[in-house]
């Protein structure tokens, strides 16, 4: 009998396990379980090389708008699809040294993340509910929305698996590649606009920046542990560029 690949593997489970609408009604141990297959994952099981380095640069473009974009030489993001179907997505982000991915969310979604090789700096953020909000600068611009900071730390490939879910565990995060590194992620669902799940991206500000209204009060904790997140629009400096995923091949 032909042993199937790791990669397979999670997949099988994945179908098994995600709906549309996010995780089974065993999601609790559907989430053990496939944390369990993630951390024994590889980089050789998906077709990488731990010693991939910060040579390997492209030639590009920094940021989205076309009329506001420089030249220059720039290290990408590198995303690598393995399989995206209506249930959940499969993919690798692959950050040089000193890249990153700026803050963003990942609206009614649960997202398993395990760094297969390097480290990375993860900061992440879950709304305080009831919501929080403040206005800032007056019409036209938006408000901002109280957050409480749930992790701050650096992960390493000796890591376990990361789990956020859509209330909970960081929904909110930021990365930032301490070393050249990459992240196996799971999403489920994935993001689609037409359901609501857009991505959205954040800037992130102290909470002292604003003064308190309307009786707005820190019940726990303390000031470092949150700030006033604002909405804006996809950061100008954000560079990614879309890979060849070189690793088994996934049977649907």
């Amino acid at each position: 009998m032909t042993k199937i690949s790791s990669v397979q593997a999670l997949y099988d489970f994945c179908k098994k396990a995600f709906t549309p609408s996010g995780t089974s009604s065993s999601s609790s141990q559907a989430i053990q379980k496939l944390s369990s297959l993630l951390d024994k994952t590889s980089p050789a099981d998906v077709g990488l090389k731990e010693d991939n380095s910060d040579d390997d640069r492209g030639h590009g473009f920094s940021g989205h708008n076309q009329f506001n974009r420089i030249a220059r030489w720039v290290q990408p993001i590198t995303y690598l699809n393995i399989n995206e179907n209506d249930n959940f997505t499969m993919c690798i982000f692959c950050l040089p040294t000193l890249s990153g991915i700026p803050l963003h969310d990942h609206p009614e979604m649960t997202v398993l993340s395990k760094v297969l090789y390097g480290s990375l700096h993860v900061k992440a953020y879950d709304w305080v509910e009831p919501a929080k909000i403040q206005k800032i600068r007056g019409p036209g611009y938006p408000p901002v929305r109280l957050a409480k900071l749930t992790v701050d730390k650096v992960l390493t490939a000796s890591c376990g698996t990361s789990v956020l879910y859509p209330k909970s565990g960081g929904n909110i995060h930021c990365f930032t590649a301490v070393s050249t590194c990459a992240v196996l992620d799971i999403l489920a669902p994935p993001y689609r606009e037409a359901a609501g799940r857009k991505c959205t991206y954040y800037h992130d500000y102290p909470y002292s920046s604003f003064s308190i209204e309307n009786g707005v009060d820190i019940i726990d904790g303390k000031e470092e542990d949150y700030a006033w997140l604002e909405e804006i629009d996809t950061p100008d400096d954000l560079y990614m560029i879309t890979g060849e995923y070189k690793g088994p091949a996934i049977q649907v």
